[in-house]
C-alpha cells in the first residue's frame, strides 16, 4: 500500500476545508477547491480521505474533538466562568463573520440534518457545547457570578437556542457584527441571574 503523502498535516487541510465551506458553500465545495487552498493536488486529498464525503466526515470528527477540548482552554484564558462562557459562544461562530459565510455554513448544517453519519457528529458537537455551557454556568453559580438557585440546565438550553436564533436574526438584519449581536443577546438572557455586584462584570465580558 502506498505511503501517506507528507508535507501538509491533516489539521491544516481540515482548517482549509472549513474555510472553503464558509467561502463557497455546498455548491462550490470540492476536493480541488480544498487542495488549492493548501497547495496540494486533489489526488493527495483523495488518497488521504477517500472522497469528498470522507473529508467532510473527517472535518466533522475534528469538530467533535474541538468541542470537547475548547472549553477547558478558554477557562484557563479567562478569569471568570461567565467570561469563558461568552468567549466560547462568540468563538464558536467566528467562522461565520459575514452573512454570506453564515448562509454557507447554515447550508452545510442542513446537509448534516439529512445525513445520518453527519447528523450524528453534529449532534455530538451540540451536546458537547451544551455540557460546556452548563458546566460554566454551574461554576459561575459557585463563584457567586450567578444567583444561587439558578437552574443551570434550563439556562444552558436557553443560551444554546439564543445563540442559534441570534445568528439567523443577525444575518437577516445585518446590524453590527455577529459577535456584537451575540454579546448583547447573552447579556440580556444572563442579566436577571446576575447579582447586582457582578452586573458590571457582565458588561465587560
Amino acid at each position: 500500500m502506498a505511503g501517506r503523502p507528507r508535507g501538509v498535516d491533516d489539521v491544516v487541510i481540515l482548517r482549509a476545508a472549513a474555510e472553503v465551506i464558509g467561502r463557497v458553500g455546498p455548491a462550490g465545495f470540492t476536493l480541488a477547491a480544498v487542495a488549492g487552498e493548501v497547495g496540494l493536488v486533489p489526488g493527495t486529498l483523495l488518497q488521504r480521505f477517500g472522497s469528498k464525503r470522507g473529508l467532510l466526515l473527517a472535518l466533522a470528527d475534528r469538530s467533535v474533538a474541538d468541542a470537547d477540548e475548547l472549553p477547558e482552554k478558554l477557562r484557563r484564558e479567562h478569569p471568570s466562568a461567565l467570561g469563558a462562557l461568552v468567549a466560547l459562544t462568540v468563538g464558536s461562530t467566528a467562522p461565520m463573520a459575514t452573512p454570506e459565510r453564515f448562509a454557507n455554513h447554515l447550508a452545510f448544517l442542513c446537509t448534516d440534518l439529512t445525513d445520518p453519519q453527519l447528523h450524528e457528529r453534529a449532534l455530538a458537537v451540540h451536546r458537547a457545547q451544551g455540557r460546556a455551557v452548563e458546566a460554566l454556568l454551574a461554576e459561575a453559580v459557585r463563584a457567586g457570578e450567578l444567583l444561587p438557585g439558578t437552574d443551570v440546565g434550563a439556562l444552558a438550553g436557553t443560551l444554546q437556542a439564543i445563540t442559534a436564533g441570534a445568528g439567523l436574526t443577525w444575518a437577516l438584519e445585518r446590524d453590527g457584527t455577529l459577535a456584537e449581536r451575540l454579546r448583547r443577546e447573552l447579556g440580556a438572557v444572563l442579566a436577571p441571574h446576575v447579582p447586582p455586584r457582578h452586573s458590571h462584570d457582565l458588561e465587560e465580558t
